[in-house]
């Protein structure tokens, strides 16, 4: 516990220390729902006729929580691997669900505080949104998001031996991903194709799952199998994660 309590405030310090990566982690997700908000302003989507913020700021909101933890674990555990911090501290009783899981806290801690600004922003007149009364049942699907995806972080932070690559990599995941789950442009808007591809991206169902709860278009049955399908994501990549899981650039 000693082990766990250094890592987690000493990652609480660095985060909040560095002000560039703090803000753009909140602004980042901000930007896109203003640029969308206004570009759509007042439209509906022709093939269900609700308002497109329904689906912009959920999707935009997934997007943003899961693109901060690939990025945010990624970077770090490259740093780390790069710096000798991680073969230092294999020397030491840690083991890695320790390093790992205080990581895992910060990401829930930043992924929650993402998440309540902008449901506060989408909230503002000029946006509209309206959150259901379902919106508490948003938070298991927003944990289980932040799992799956700081499980990919881990990957991509456990091959990357650069800070370019790591933005390489993650960008080449996450933006093609964006679109084709629906983040940035409705699904029920998309070609047939498109839409079964997204069936099997995890953030199709941590979309879905957002959606669901804050705005009240699906019932719990539709939380449940997003909930369903991240967990899945979640399992795959985390046994990945461990099983690939480098900790210096020799071994």
């Amino acid at each position: 516990m000693s082990a766990y309590s250094a890592l987690s405030k000493a990652g609480y310090k660095a985060y909040t220390r560095d002000k560039t990566t703090l803000f753009f982690t909140f602004a980042f997700p901000l930007l896109f729902l203003i640029v969308f908000g206004l570009i759509f302003h007042g439209m509906t989507v022709q093939e269900s006729g609700r308002p497109y913020i329904n689906y912009i700021a959920p999707g935009v909101l997934s997007w943003g929580v899961a693109n901060a933890a690939v990025f945010g674990v990624g970077f770090v555990i490259m740093q780390w691997r790069r710096d000798d911090l991680l073969r230092l501290i294999r020397m030491t009783p840690t083991p890695l669900p320790t390093i790992l899981g205080s990581r895992y806290v910060l990401a829930l801690a930043i992924g929650t505080v993402q998440a309540a600004m902008f449901v506060l922003v989408a909230m503002l007149p000029f946006f509209g949104l309206e959150p259901a009364g379902s919106w508490p049942l948003a938070l298991p699907v927003l944990f289980l998001g932040i799992t799956a995806f700081l499980a990919i972080g881990v990957i991509v932070g456990s091959f990357a031996r650069t800070p370019e690559a790591v933005a390489a990599v993650a960008n080449c995941l996450m933006v093609p991903m964006a679109f084709l789950s629906g983040s940035f442009f409705p699904l029920d808007a998309m070609p047939g194709w498109m839409q079964n591809v997204s069936l099997v991206l995890p953030l199709r169902y941590f979309n879905d799952g957002v959606s669901a709860a804050i705005t009240g278009d699906g019932g719990g049955g539709d939380i449940l199998v997003a909930c369903g399908g991240i967990t899945a994501f979640a399992v795959v990549f985390g046994a990945i994660a461990l099983k690939t899981f480098r900790w210096s650039d020799q071994s």
